[in-house]
């Protein structure tokens, strides 16, 4: 049996961004993920905010589950020191890794990679082959301009309004612990 009671996938930047928020809410998150006796699933970098919250959360004595493809071991300093630390062949392989060993899914801030992540993990549930819940952690809103363009995808004819009950927006990491707590009650 695992010693942990969730395992949280985060999809976030390789990058801190141009905000020292950004890498607070990561540092703070990682850490809640310790306290609550929860496993972080990420993608295996010791850079940028995926560095930020794998580091705090293994500083609080965290479990660590990294997953990197062989290609970004270099790129995104592969974090070989955490409790699970997985090499792939390629990207693909790395996000169905990590899907697949986590309840639920968090987007932090980050660029085209986690836009890419929370995008995959939402067409799936779209098309119903999970039922995860998936957050986006809205630091400063930085997701209102996604929300936007999901708002204006759906305005335009391209997706049902269900599409929005797909994944809930929060704003801070304590709103998003909360729920993740209800979501481990289930």
């Amino acid at each position: 049996m695992a010693d942990f009671s969730l395992s949280v996938c985060v999809f976030c930047g390789a990058r801190s961004g141009g905000n020292p928020d950004y890498a607070k809410a990561a540092q703070d998150f990682g850490r809640a993920i310790a306290d609550e006796n929860w496993r972080l699933v990420y993608g295996a970098g010791d850079v940028g905010l995926m560095g930020a919250v794998a580091r705090a959360t293994q500083d609080a004595g965290g479990a660590t589950f990294g997953v990197i493809p062989v290609h970004l071991l270099k790129q995104e300093v592969g974090k070989a020191d955490l409790s699970t630390f997985v090499v792939t062949e390629n990207m693909h392989e790395r996000k169905k890794v990590m899907f697949m060993n986590c309840d639920a899914i968090v987007v932090l801030p980050g660029g085209a990679g986690s836009l890419d992540e929370f995008f995959e993990v939402l067409t799936w549930k779209q098309i119903g082959l999970h039922t995860k819940p998936i957050y986006l952690l809205s630091v400063n809103n930085y997701w209102a301009p996604l929300e936007a363009l999901i708002d204006h995808v759906i305005a335009e004819g391209f997706a049902s309004d269900i599409n929005k009950s797909f994944y809930k927006t929060v704003s801070s990491v304590e709103e998003l612990t909360a729920d993740l707590r209800a979501v481990r009650a289930n």
